[in-house]
Order: C-alpha cells, then structure tokens, then sequence
C-alpha cells in the first residue's frame, strides 16, 4: 500500500512540474507616479476642472500633471484637488 501511494506522489509530481509555465511581464514594470501637493481645493457645488483650473490660474497640462486619475465628468463635493504641487 505505501509503494502504491509513493507512485501515486511521485506521479502527481512529476505533472506538477511538467504543466507549470513561466508568466512573463509584456513590458517593464510601471514606476508609481508620486505627487507632492503643497495645495489643495475642496470641490464645491456647481465646480468643473475648467473652473478651479481658472480659479488658480492653472494650465489643463498642469491641473493633469497634479491631478493624473481624476476623472473631471465626476468630481462630487468635498473632493480634494490638488491646486499646486509638483511629480517627483
């Protein structure tokens, strides 16, 4: 009975091994995008990106750059957005 269970290991084993496969990235591994904003805005009734971008006399590049997963079609109140700052 021990020999039966040793093959049945050994077995189990080897198509172990034989179906394992390397996963290889498609491309180098993204670096984190860091902000430091030394300002920030709390989104309030009626506010657009436009509007606080002119408010704070930014670019869109800029309010972008500062701001990089915002999605500007669903900005609701009391969201922070970053006014001034810099990447790093």
């Amino acid at each position: 009975m021990t020999t039966l269970l040793n093959l049945f290991l050994v077995l189990f084993l080897l198509l172990s091994v034989s179906t394992a496969r390397e996963v290889r990235s498609s491309g180098p591994i993204p670096i984190p995008i860091r902000i430091e904003c030394t300002s920030v805005y709390g989104v309030k009734i009626g506010d657009t990106c436009l509007a606080v971008e002119q408010m704070f006399n930014l670019t869109t590049a800029k309010f972008e750059e500062i701001n990089p997963n915002l999605n500007c079609k669903a900005l609701f109140v009391g969201q922070w957005l970053c006014t001034d700052g810099f990447r790093f």
